[in-house]
């Protein structure tokens, strides 16, 4: 269920940000079933930001970004077991699905957050997918001296997508998850 949630001032519950959508029930539940048995077979490792290990395990395929150089390089290909849900990604989003060039999964454990941010500006498009356990998924921009916030319940089996204003204005967050979860973000190498 989507929800949109007004600022801490309580000022009104704004729309969700332009060129964000939201869509649960985009991979089928036989397919999420089948997807969770691959992801918990990868070489996950803990994400590291700058030295930092993060409280979350990940991936990357197509591209990896790295925040030391500051710059993506080529890593492994794309597995088959992602092509699909790669697919289903793209059409969500209308696009190709070779568009969605670069694919990380990552693995959030009881109490493992994600901070503010927005991703680098070497990516395009954003198409996430959520799997496993719903997660509150926070958007915000400075408005003056005050912040513009929305947020939705991400779903197992939902997807949304950033672009436009929402991928370049917005920052993203995801307070610590209760349960496990895990998510495969898609990416335009813009």
């Amino acid at each position: 269920m989507a929800i949109a949630q007004g600022d801490l001032f309580g000022t009104g519950a704004p729309a969700l940000p332009e060129g964000f959508r939201y869509e649960p029930d985009i991979i089928p539940g036989a397919d999420q079933s089948d997807l969770l048995r691959e992801i918990q077979q990868l070489p996950l490792k803990p994400f590291d930001f700058h030295g930092f290990e993060g409280k979350r395990r990940v991936i990357s395929y197509g591209w990896k970004y790295d925040f030391g150089t500051e710059r993506v390089s080529r890593t492994d290909d794309i597995p088959p077991f992602l092509l699909r849900v790669r697919g289903l990604a793209a059409a969500f989003a209308g696009i190709e699905p070779d568009q969605l060039q670069q694919a990380l999964v990552t693995e959030y454990s009881p109490g493992a957050p994600i901070g503010w941010h927005k991703d680098k500006k070497v990516f395009g498009r954003v198409v996430g997918i959520s799997l496993l356990s719903p997660c509150t998924f926070r958007l915000r921009r400075r408005i003056g001296s005050k912040w513009e916030r929305a947020s939705i319940i991400a779903e197992p089996g939902s997807a949304y997508i950033l672009s436009g204003p929402s991928r370049c204005e917005w920052e993203h967050s995801i307070p610590p998850v209760d349960k496990l979860r895990y998510s495969i973000t898609f990416r335009e190498i813009g």
